[in-house]
This record gives structure tokens, sequence and C-alpha cells, in this order.
């Protein structure tokens, strides 16, 4: 009786603990998987650097930097001698000008562009808008590739059909070209070319992927005990096939974030995106000026911006391989 009594008055634990207490548990599983490779932490500690510098930005801002001055877009330093851009059509200027242009003060760390403006500053306030795109992008990328492939494997006929056509459109269509076409036709700001290319990756190869891992698991048995059990579709879909299929997706967002900001890079260098500030405007100020690829003594005009892009894009492709062995059991160390 004592034993029943005990059994009755026991205090059963609520469902969303013991759902976080998995998730911890499979995190920690994870994360010691990821911390074997290298190249992991690398790409992490990269992210981290340029997270820690687009945090520093405003708070430079507001308590070391006089805006009029370090401000990315209006500030100027008017110690600094800038000269008017060469004309196009003297093919000599720029080298003499360039000539005659001194090198910027100490109090400029990385220089100043050809308009005075510092171009530390201007890094580190880029790098909130990159950081925001690729995010952006990357969980936009997610839910469609994801809730895509899930409906197609888990209904087929017709559906599966239309669906996969035109994923296949997309992977056939220049993807570069199609986004400078789409800049030219519409006034992307950083929100809109997040949508619109979250959506049109979304809709690319990475869905045929998550169709075939979706495909396998439509076949195991607790996705038909779900069904038996009077489960509707979309209960099945929800619960049972997208949680499956996360840990692809999230992997396929790594590489969705490097895209994003190399699109951004290049729609910036044309002119074809309205936003305040990026590292692709920053290259497309020296390209405009006439600074370009003219002289290494000019580094600090186009060596940050570009390597920059660079070492973001590389980071979180880098993670992307890491997070590569903790979803395939085949990649791990043995």
């Amino acid at each position: 009786m004592n034993v029943i009594a005990a059994t009755s008055t026991r205090i059963i634990e609520p469902l969303w603990r013991v759902r976080i207490r998995l998730a911890w548990r499979s995190f920690k599983k994870g994360w010691g998987i990821f911390r074997e490779n290298p190249i992991g932490l690398i790409g992490l500690g990269m992210i981290a650097f340029f997270g820690l510098m687009a945090l520093a930005h405003p708070i430079l801002m507001a308590t070391v930097w006089p805006p009029n001055i370090y401000d990315p877009l209006m500030g100027y330093d008017k110690e600094i001698i800038v000269h008017p851009s060469p004309p196009t059509w003297v093919p000599h200027a720029a080298t003499e000008i360039q000539a005659r242009r001194p090198l910027p003060p100490l109090r400029h760390i990385l220089g100043t562009d050809p308009l005075g403006r510092d171009v530390l500053s201007q890094l580190m306030s880029s790098t909130q808008s990159e950081f925001v795109l690729g995010i952006m992008a990357a969980l936009i990328t997610v839910i469609v590739e994801t809730t895509l492939g899930a409906v197609t494997a888990y209904y087929g006929g017709v559906i599966d059909m239309i669906f996969m056509r035109i994923a296949d459109l997309m992977i056939m269509l220049p993807f570069i070209p199609l986004m400078i076409v789409l800049g030219s036709m519409f006034d992307f700001q950083m929100m809109q070319l997040a949508l619109v290319y979250g959506i049109l990756v979304g809709f690319g190869g990475n869905t045929l992927v998550i169709k075939s891992q979706a495909l396998t698991l439509k076949v195991k048995a607790y996705i038909e005990a779900a069904r038996v059990a009077g489960g509707n579709d979309f209960h099945i879909i929800l619960t049972h096939l997208i949680p499956n299929l996360l840990p692809l997706s999230f992997l396929s967002m790594m590489i969705t974030v490097t895209g994003a900001i190399f699109v951004e890079a290049v729609l910036s260098f044309f002119g074809l995106i309205n936003i305040r500030m990026s590292w692709g405007i920053m290259i497309q100020i020296t390209q405009a000026a006439g600074y370009l690829l003219t002289s290494w003594k000019y580094w600090y005009l186009m060596f940050p911006a570009g390597l920059s892009i660079s070492l973001l894009c590389s980071a979180f492709y880098l993670v992307g391989r890491a997070m590569d062995a903790v979803v395939n059991p085949r990649l791990r160390k043995r």
C-alpha cells in the first residue's frame, strides 16, 4: 500500500523539461565532436572576432570616436588632404595624383578613404550589416528548404513534381547574373535582399538533398506509428519530419551565409543595393576614385574590405565543414 501511494504521489517531470534536457545532451555531444575538428574552431574564432568588431563599433562611436570624424558615412577629417578623382580619359592622372596624396595620420589606423572617412570605422560598421544579412538570409533559406523538402517527400505526386522542377530551374540559372538583373530592377535594401536571396536559394539544390533525407525518414517505423495513432499530416510533418531534418538544414545554413555576403559585396560594388555602408561599397568607392589595383602603396584603400569579405566567408565555410562531421557519422574521427 505504501509503494502504491508513493508511486501515485510522485511528481511527473513536465515534457518541456525533458525536451530541454535531451536537447542539452545532444548539444554537448555535438560540441564534443565539433571541437575535435581544428578548422571548425578556427572558423568559429574568426566569426567571434568579426562579431566583436560589430559590437565594438557603436560603443566606440558613443565614447571614444567623434562622430563628425569617425562616422562611416558622414564623418570627415579636415586635416586629411583629399584630391579629386582623376579624369577617366587621362591614363596616368591617377598615378600622378596618388604620388601627391599624403599617407593618413596615425589616428586613422587603417587610413582614410578618398573622401577622408576613416576606413576602420567603415569596416566595423559594415560588419553589422554583413552579419544581419547573412543570418537573415540563412534563416529564411532554412525555413523554405526544410519545409519544401519535408512536404514534397511526404506527399509526392504533383506537389513533388512542381517544386522539384522549380528547384531544377534554380540550379540551371546563373545565380550572380540573376541577382544583378534583379538588383537593377528593384530597389534592394538589406532586408529585401535577405528575403529574395533566402527564397531563391531555398528553392535551389539544397532542397533536393533535404528531400532525399526526408524520403528515408518517411519510411521509418515511428512515422507509421504516429499515423496509426491518429496523427494528421500536419502533425507528422511538423513534429517528426522537420525536427529530424534540421541538422542537415543548419549545415547548409553556413554555406548560405557565405553566399549571401558574397552576393551583397557584388551588388554593392555595382551600386545595385540601397544600404548605408558595406564592404562592397568601400571597394566601389576606391574603384570610383581611381585607386583600385593601382599601387600597393595605397593598400589601406582596398585591402581591408577585400580581406574581410574573404575571411568572413571562409569562416562560415570552415564552420560548415566541421558541422558536416557532426551531422554525418561517417566523417567523424574513429
